[in-house]
Order: C-alpha cells, then sequence, then structure tokens
C-alpha cells in the first residue's frame, strides 16, 4: 500500500498536537507554517497575543501530557510553575475571593514561548513528522465530496506547491481562511456566532524581588460583569527565570493604555489594587504590549450536513475565547485527545468534527455568558434559560467563596478537569442553594507573601 500523509495546516501549539496524534495514524506528517519557527522560548512574530497572560489548566496539562508524555516535566525542567489550585491562588472572582483551602487542580504557569517551544520540541522528536516554514495554505485541493490535498505557497520566492494528502487538518487559528475554502466547493456558509465585550490587553514583563522569584502564588483580580461600568481585570503570573508577566485588560470604554507611564496606576484601579500594590517597586523589562484579538467566535462546523472527506479543523480555527478566561490552551489539547479517539475508532472526519464541537461546548458557554454581561457587549443576547443558568452560576461562584465541596465543583469544571454538567449534581445545588457563609473581604495574600514583595 501506497504510504499515508497527512498535512496539519498551522505549526501552533495547536498544530504540534495535532501533529504528534496524526503522527499515530499516518505514515507521514507535514506541518505547514506561515511563520519561521523560534529556535528556542520567544514569542513568534504571527502571534502577537502570545505576549499576553497565557494559563494552562490542570485538565489541558493532563491532555498535553497523555498525548506526549514527558512535557511537564520538561516545562518545569525549563522553569514553568506548578500553581496548586486554590491553595497557591490569590483571585477575586465576580463573586469575592476564591479562599485558599489545600490543592484540589493545578495551573501550569510561564510564558506562551516557552510552552510552545516545549511542546514543539516534543513533538518533533518523532521524525516522521516535517515542517515547511515561511510557508501559507492559499487553497485546499478537492472538492466538496473529498480533500486530496492543499496548495501552498513560500511567502518569499511565491512558488506554489500543491501537497498531495490522506488529510489536511486546519490549525491556522483565528485567521483561519477555512470558511470561505468550504464555500468555494459550493458548501453552504457555516454557521458562526461571536460575542464581543470590546476587551483590550496591556502586558509588561517585571523582574520578581529575589525573595518572590520562585514560590510565589497567581495574583488575579477579575472584573464583575454585573457592574454598570467597563470591566477591569489584572493578573500577575509567576514565569520562568524569576520574572512576573502582568497583564491588564479593560472592556470598552474601559481599556488599559499601552504608555509605559499609565500601567502601574491603572493596575491600583482595578476592583482591589493587590496587583499594582505588587509591582510598583518592581523593575519592569519590557516595553507594554497591547492586543485586541480577544473576542470569542466559534464556527459551527459540525452542524454543516455534508462534510468532505479528508478534512479536519482543530483549535482557534474552531472557537476562540476571551483569552481572560485561559480555556483556549487546554481545549485544544483536548481538542487534540478526541480527534485520537476518533481516529482510533475509526470514525468518520464528520464524526471527528463532531466529537470536536462537543470539547469545545463547555468552555464556549462559560466564555459566553459571562462576556454577554458587559456593557456594550455585542453578540446575541442570551434565551431565558440562559439567563437562569446564568443566576445559578454566579450563585454558584459566591457559595464557592467559603463551601469546600461547591469550590471543588467550580474549579474541576473550570480547569476543564471535569464536565461542567458536574456543576448541577444534587449535591453541589443544594449547597448552592443554602448559600455561602461570609467570604474574606480582603485579599488572600499572606503577610509573609507580601513582605516578600515589600521587605
Amino acid at each position: 500500500m501506497a504510504p499515508t500523509h497527512a498535512v496539519v495546516l498551522g505549526g501552533g501549539l495547536a498544530g504540534m498536537l495535532a501533529a504528534s496524534v496524526l503522527v499515530r495514524h499516518f505514515d507521514e506528517v507535514t506541518v505547514v507554517e506561515r511563520d519561521k519557527l523560534p529556535d528556542g522560548p520567544s514569542p513568534r512574530s504571527g502571534v502577537p497575543q502570545a505576549r499576553h497572560a497565557h494559563l494552562l489548566m490542570s485538565g489541558g496539562a493532563r491532555a498535553i501530557e497523555a498525548l506526549l508524555p514527558g512535557t511537564l516535566d520538561a516545562l518545569f525542567a525549563a522553569g514553568a510553575h506548578r500553581i496548586g489550585v486554590p491553595n497557591d491562588l490569590v483571585s477575586l472572582s465576580a463573586q469575592g475571593w476564591v479562599p485558599r483551602f489545600p490543592e484540589m487542580q493545578f495551573i501550569v504557569s510561564c510564558s506562551r514561548g516557552l510552552l510552545d517551544w516545549v511542546v514543539r520540541s516534543q513533538a518533533l522528536r518523532d521524525n516522521k513528522i516535517s515542517v515547511l516554514t515561511g510557508t501559507e495554505p492559499v487553497s485546499l485541493l478537492g472538492d466538496r465530496d473529498a480533500v486530496t490535498g492543499v496548495l501552498v505557497e513560500d511567502r518569499i520566492s511565491r512558488e506554489q506547491i500543491s501537497l498531495e494528502a490522506d488529510l489536511v487538518l486546519d490549525a491556522t487559528g483565528r485567521a483561519s481562511r477555512l470558511p470561505a475554502w468550504l464555500e468555494d466547493f459550493g458548501l453552504p456558509a457555516v454557521h458562526s456566532e461571536s460575542v464581543d465585550s470590546g476587551l483590550a490587553y496591556a502586558t509588561r514583563i517585571f523582574q520578581a524581588p529575589p525573595t518572590a522569584a520562585s514560590g510565589f502564588p497567581i495574583v488575579n483580580v477579575q472584573a464583575n460583569p454585573r457592574d454598570p461600568f467597563p470591566g477591569r481585570t489584572a493578573t500577575l503570573l509567576p514565569i520562568e527565570d524569576g520574572k512576573w508577566l502582568v497583564t491588564l485588560s479593560g472592556t470598552r470604554g474601559g481599556e488599559p493604555s499601552t504608555d509605559e507611564s499609565e500601567f502601574v496606576s491603572f493596575a491600583g484601579s482595578v476592583r482591589n489594587p493587590v496587583v499594582g500594590e505588587l509591582i510598583a517597586e518592581a523593575e519592569p523589562l519590557s516595553p507594554v504590549y497591547g492586543s485586541h484579538s480577544t473576542a470569542n467566535r466559534r464556527m459551527f462546523f459540525e452542524r454543516l450536513k455534508s462534510w468532505p472527506r479528508g478534512l479536519l479543523a482543530l483549535g482557534d480555527s474552531v472557537a476562540t475565547y476571551n483569552p481572560v478566561y485561559g480555556h483556549g490552551m487546554s481545549v485544544a489539547a483536548q481538542s487534540a485527545q478526541a480527534l485520537d479517539a476518533g481516529m482510533a475508532a475509526g470514525h468518520s472526519e464528520q464524526q471527528i468534527q463532531r466529537g470536536i464541537g462537543k470539547v469545545v461546548d463547555g468552555a464556549w458557554a462559560m466564555a459566553t455568558n459571562q462576556d454577554i454581561l458587559y456593557p456594550g457587549a455585542v453578540g446575541k443576547p442570551l434565551p431565558l434559560a440562559g439567563r437562569v443558568l446564568q443566576r445559578y452560576v454566579d450563585r454558584l461562584v459566591r457559595t464557592a467563596t467559603t463551601e469546600p465541596p461547591v469550590t471543588r465543583a467550580f474549579l474541576e469544571a473550570f480547569t476543564l478537569s471535569a464536565p461542567m454538567a458536574n456543576l448541577m449534581s444534587p449535591k453541589v445545588f443544594l449547597a448552592t442553594m443554602r448559600g455561602p457563609r461570609s467570604a474574606a473581604p480582603e485579599p488572600t495574600l499572606t503577610a509573609d507573601e507580601r513582605d516578600r514583595v515589600t521587605g
């Protein structure tokens, strides 16, 4: 039999995870990447959002480890931090301070550049995966019944090459042209939805004080979307090399400036000034980077009645989320697991695409049900059932500020470690209806942690 060949469009996190799956099922995998991939843990020019805060939730971390064993050890050896949740989390949620109970889940905290580099290095250990850099896809080959390959173009020479393939997987992210390519085949327009709170990001890297360079918690002050004014947030992440990555955000009308002189004052202007206080005397190591690529957008590929053989989509090509929820990378990893399971079971591409859609559902609902509440948000209003569920989740999160069983259920869902449906289990439902006791009125930062910063 002729060797089988799969092509992955996009060499980011989702693309490399997809390639690591497809190499189990095909003789050869080619990754097509429009940028030059860095040799180390550096941001890529084509991924400007990579400079901002990224969290790898425990559900996503376990998925990556299952796909590429040894990746977590490699990340921690390279300087990533394992943050226990909620014990190493200082977080003001919309409903109050999250208690620092003993560890229930965890978060991997590092720069996106480091994470991409480690995952890429792990995936490319398999010499059956090759990468074409500086190359971008132009169009799909085939027809509405079956995709047979992809036409790609060298970005410098403009030479075009036809890559024949038994499977083409699109992981090109927010800029995906797949919906247009499907229409070119004569298929109906793909149904899409978008919820845009108008969020803008501003990020700067600081040198952490020597006494706080390791073992320091994530510090996060979230907005309350029900407030009648723009939502503002501030997040401090411990990352590799004894640094802090600090990301500020604001919804439409309350966006942070990229003016360096305003960064600390904005951090102190959110619902609690703790992040601003922590970085007030810290040494800046970078300029302020801004971004507006934050809208929640979903392509419902799984709803097409006809789907070409030999074609799949995964990652941000399917759905993007407001980065404040930290779900994009974890959903991509769990989608890669769904891809592997579908391939192993011999499912059709349409069945596998529907499975990927199911992975997306929970994170999509969590992000959009909150973002639509912000003043000036653009998107379809929630139906009555959605508004009732929204109120229940508000009460659940408020109850989670004092009741460990509810905290556990919420964190398991939020870190994508358990189904969202578990939030409606009888035990959690009854505890939520009883409601919380009095929650902590002040940041849960310990005196020792604060002293390690302020001296």
